[in-house]
């Protein structure tokens, strides 16, 4: 299967893990292209800053990776999820891609509100 990788740049560590499991799994895996931030990010300060362009055309680059992807798999450490990767998950969705998450769905089982499916199943 084809995968992105999505979620926060501040979680480079868990994004190369994914990267690894899943690609020892068989699959074929498009994460971000570089891990950078916008100079008014905050909590990201180890991080290359990238200027607005770079940002979109960076962005962009990633939902073409998503529609040349089967699914995604959202890099959601503790929950979190910014804007951007909300935006990505929605994409992901109106493409009609299927939606992992790293973090186990903890709700009654059959009520998850998008039949996603914990990213564990795919390793």
């Amino acid at each position: 299967m084809r995968v992105t990788l999505c979620g926060s740049t501040r979680f480079k560590e868990q994004f190369e893990e994914w990267n690894h499991k899943l690609a020892l799994a068989g699959h074929t895996v498009y994460s971000l292209s570089m891990f950078a931030r916008e100079a008014s990010d905050v909590g990201k300060e180890s991080l290359h800053t990238i200027n607005e362009q770079e940002k979109i055309t960076l962005d962009l680059v990633h939902l073409d990776k998503i529609i040349n992807s089967d699914a995604i798999v959202v890099i959601d450490v503790e929950g979190y999820t910014g804007f951007s990767t909300k935006r990505e998950i929605q994409w992901a969705r109106m493409q009609n891609k299927k939606v992992f998450w790293i973090t186990p769905w903890v709700g009654k089982p059959g009520t998850h509100p998008f039949d996603d499916v914990w990213a564990g199943t795919l390793v």
